[in-house]
Order: structure tokens, then C-alpha cells, then sequence
């Protein structure tokens, strides 16, 4: 504390001086009663003094004053920076990021450090906006789409930043990254819902409209006729059900398409809650559904109600398509390479078609869980193999009677195996049948590199037709 070597001190100048007057009336320089005088009002003296150092609060230097800790600018602005949950770039001199907040290297995979825009984002106009900004130019706000590995939609803000720095202050670029995919999806399925509904429901709605008319009309006391009409208007009527009903599960799997799944499923499980569930629909065109009980777990990354869909769509379309008396085969397989999921041991027909209708980049270590559906029905012709995904797209003589679908099935199919970044596979031959197979990423804690036994194709093998 300040004051107390101050009090210390007039408590020492005290005694000394009494010391002093002690010594002079020694020696006989002070007289008895003067010395005594002299002691009693320096004493006084030095009293006073000590009282008033005691009552006195002597002020403190500004810089001893206690304040609270505040973290200085830059430190607030980092932490902020780091909490913001859009990605933020900070590019300096040269193109190179300087600073990148969790969610710009999630968003652009960066590394522990940060290297040069340009090897991260390949985008020009982005890189162009950048560099103008490194020179003091405008900021600019510049769209633009990917379409690898899947399609998404991003806009960019960049605003030139000028930092304090030692020396020249060069200027800095501020980088904001805006992914827009899932509204731009929206709009462009709101437009496709719009399209295709028109066009798919015009149909249905010309044959119910004209079958009222009749009814009122020629058919109104025709008992007979009454029964057909309603008839065929019942079928009508869930036709265009199934076909809203596929439009609206197409526009859900679209929207989420670019977010992987994280949770788990097994495909063995799921297989046999489809059958379960399909079995009275194969009895009454007595079809059999071969489901082996002994198939191993098959435990695959994704959600579990859209595999479910996937594999329903695919043993629908396959007992639905096989003539009455067929039997349609369901198999799993667990822990396959690339090349033993995308291709079957057994070809149906010595001349079958083989093609790849969505597929992930090859990675030797990937291991997938396989589901493969095989029917009896009249086989599809390799020349339309590559179209069997698209929307509303039937094969001929499947456009019409009663096991005419909405043409959307295998679409969905596709768009949801590509979320899972998994693959579709087909083989088939007129004649004999087609085989369906769904393959999708194990876990990664069981991602373990063994070979594939019984693997039959290989990386370089030229599938039939393939886009």
C-alpha cells in the first residue's frame, strides 16, 4: 500500500529527532527545561503529521486502478467469427486465405491451414471479384452453381476490407458464402410441380369429365353401362392419387438431396418389413416372393424411411411387372466392393444389357450393403436402359392397364440413392427379366478393405449402353 511506508517514515523522523535534542542536552548545548520544551512539541509535531498520513487517502495512479478484463478487438472479433455458422473467408495479398471460419472449411474442405483460394473454389467469376476487391475495388455479389457431386447453388459477397497492419495496409477481401440450394430447388420444383402435374392429370380428368357427361346423359338409365364407367372412373381416380402422391415424394427427396443422411439403417430389416407388406399384393396375382430367411445384417449409412421407400418401389415395380405365376427373388448382400455391389454374380441372360444409373466416384476402401430385386417380366430393351430414371418415363406396352404406374418410381429411386451417394444398377434382357440392385455406404467404423469374393467384373469393363 502507498501510505503505510509514508506513516513508517514520520514514526522514524520522530525518533531520530528525539535522539538528536537527547544528544544536545548532553552535552550541555540544551538546558534541562529547554530540552524538554523542544522534545514536547516536536512530538506534537510529528503526532499530527502521523494522524493525518492515517485519515489521508492519497490518490492512485490511473494505471493501478482495477478494471475488467475485456478482450481486445481482434481477439472479439475471431471468437465472433468463429460462432458465425455461414462460411466467411478473410483473402489476403495474393489470393490466399488468411482467415476461415468451422464453416467455410466444412463448406470448401480446407485444411488445417489455409492455402490459396483458387485451389479450394474453381470458380472464375468468384476469383475475379476477389482479386478486385484485393485492389480497392467494389465489392460484388456473384452467383454460381455446381454441378459435382451434386447439384447445389451458392452466393458469394465479397467487400474489400482494409486492415491495420505494420507498414503499407494492403487491402484484404471479406468472402461470404451463401448456399441457396434448397430455395433454388423449391422454385424449381414448385415449376416442375406445376408442369408435370397439368400434363399427367389432364388425362385422367378429360376421361372423368367425359364419363359424367355420359352418365347424366345417354348412360342414365343403363345399369350396365353405369357399372363400367364407375368402374373405370375408380381407376382413374386412384391413378392420379398415386400420381400426387409420387410428385409430392419426389419433391421432398429433391429438397434434401444435397444433405447426407447421418443415421444408420439395415436393409435386411427393411426388406423384410417390405415383403411383409407386399405379400398380399404378390398372392392375389399368385407371385411368389422369394425372400431368403437366412440373409445376413446389412447395416448401410442413411435414413431409414427412404431406403424403405427404395426397396418398395423396387419389388412394387417388380411383382407388378411379372406375369401371374412368377416368382420375383429378393436378395441382400453385406460388406461389398464397388464392383461386387454394382454387379451381380449371376447375369440373368448370357446377352443382358448392364448399366449404371447413378453411381458414387470409385473408392477402392468404400464398402456398401447391396439389395437386389429380380422379376420375370418381359425384360426392357437396352435402348432404354439409360432412361429408365426420368420422370414420367413408361416402357411400351407398360403405359397402360392395370399395372400402369406413374412413371415416377425409379426416379425417386435414383434422387434418393444419390443423396445416400450410393448406387443404381440394372440388368436386363428382353425375354428374361430384369434385375434391380441398390447398393449404399456402410458405416464408416466398418469400413474395412477385404477382398470381394466371387467378384465377377472389373473397374474397366464397358457396360452396355452406359451414359
Amino acid at each position: 500500500m502507498p501510505d503505510r511506508p509514508r506513516r513508517r517514515d514520520i514514526v522514524i523522523t520522530a525518533v531520530l529527532g528525539l535522539l538528536v535534542l537527547f544528544v544536545l542536552m548532553a552535552g550541555g548545548v540544551l538546558e534541562p527545561a529547554a530540552w524538554l520544551a523542544a522534545s514536547s512539541a516536536f512530538a506534537a509535531l510529528a503526532f499530527i503529521y502521523f494522524l493525518t498520513a492515517v485519515t489521508r487517502t492519497s490518490p492512485r495512479p490511473a494505471a493501478q486502478i482495477a478494471r475488467p478484463a475485456r478482450p481486445s478487438d481482434a481477439e472479439s472479433a475471431e471468437a465472433i467469427l468463429e460462432k458465425i455458422a455461414v462460411p466467411v473467408l478473410l483473402i489476403g495479398p495474393g489470393g490466399r486465405i488468411e482467415r476461415a471460419n468451422p464453416a467455410a472449411r466444412a463448406f470448401l474442405a480446407l485444411g488445417a491451414e489455409g492455402g490459396l483460394l483458387s485451389t479450394s473454389l474453381r470458380q472464375p467469376r468468384v476469383l475475379e471479384a476477389v482479386s478486385a476487391a484485393l485492389r480497392g475495388e467494389r465489392g460484388a455479389v456473384v452467383e454460381y452453381a455446381s454441378l459435382a457431386p451434386i447439384e447445389s447453388h451458392v452466393r458469394a459477397f465479397v467487400e474489400p476490407i482494409r486492415m491495420p497492419v505494420a507498414g503499407p495496409m494492403p487491402w484484404r477481401a471479406m468472402l461470404v458464402l451463401a448456399d441457396e440450394t434448397s430455395s433454388k430447388r423449391a422454385e424449381r420444383m414448385r415449376a416442375d410441380f406445376l408442369a408435370n402435374a397439368s400434363h399427367e392429370l389432364r388425362t385422367p380428368l378429360a376421361s372423368l369429365s367425359g364419363f359424367i357427361d355420359t352418365l347424366r346423359g345417354p348412360a342414365r338409365d343403363d345399369e350396365e353401362a353405369r357399372d363400367r364407367f364407375l368402374f373405370i372412373m375408380r381407376e382413374q381416380t386412384d391413378r392420379m392419387r398415386r400420381l400426387i402422391d409420387d410428385l409430392l415424394s419426389l419433391s421432398r427427396v429433391e429438397m434434401n438431396e444435397h444433405v447426407l443422411p447421418s443415421g444408420t439403417a439395415d436393409m435386411r430389416t427393411i426388406l423384410f418389413d417390405v415383403a411383409d407388406s407386399l405379400r398380399p399384393m404378390a398372392e392375389a396375382r399368385s407371385i411368389t416372393l422369394d425372400v431368403p430367411d437366412d440373409l445376413p445384417p446389412v447395416e448401410v449409412t442413411g435414413d431409414r424411411d427412404q431406403v424403405y421407400e427404395v426397396i418398395e418401389n423396387l419389388v412394387e415395380n417388380a411383382i407388378k411387372y411379372s406375369p401371374e405365376g412368377a416368382v420375383v427373388r429378393v436378395t441382400a448382400e453385406d460388406d461389398c466392393g464397388r464392383d461386387r455391389a454394382e454387379h451381380a454374380p449371376d447375369r440373368i441372360a448370357a446377352d443382358s444389357a448392364r448399366l449404371l444409373l447413378a453411381g458414387p466416384p470409385f473408392d477402392a476402401r468404400q464398402r456398401y450393403g447391396v439389395v437386389r430385386v429380380r422379376d420375370c417380366g418381359a425384360g426392357i430393351d437396352r435402348r432404354y436402359l439409360p432412361r429408365l430414371a426420368e420422370r414420367f418415363f413408361r416402357v411400351d406396352g407398360q403405359k397402360s392397364g392395370p399395372a400402369s404406374g406413374t412413371g415416377l418410381g425409379l426416379a425417386i429411386v435414383k434422387h434418393i440413392v444419390t443423396r445416400h451417394r450410393g448406387g443404381f444398377a440394372v440388368e436386363s434382357a428382353p425375354g428374361a427379366g430384369s434385375a434391380f440392385s441398390v447398393f449404399l455406404p456402410k458405416p464408416a467404423v466398418s469400413q474395412t478393405v477385404k477382398p470381394a469374393s466371387g467378384s465377377v467384373a472389373s473397374d474397366t469393363e464397358v457396360l452396355a449402353g452406359q451414359e
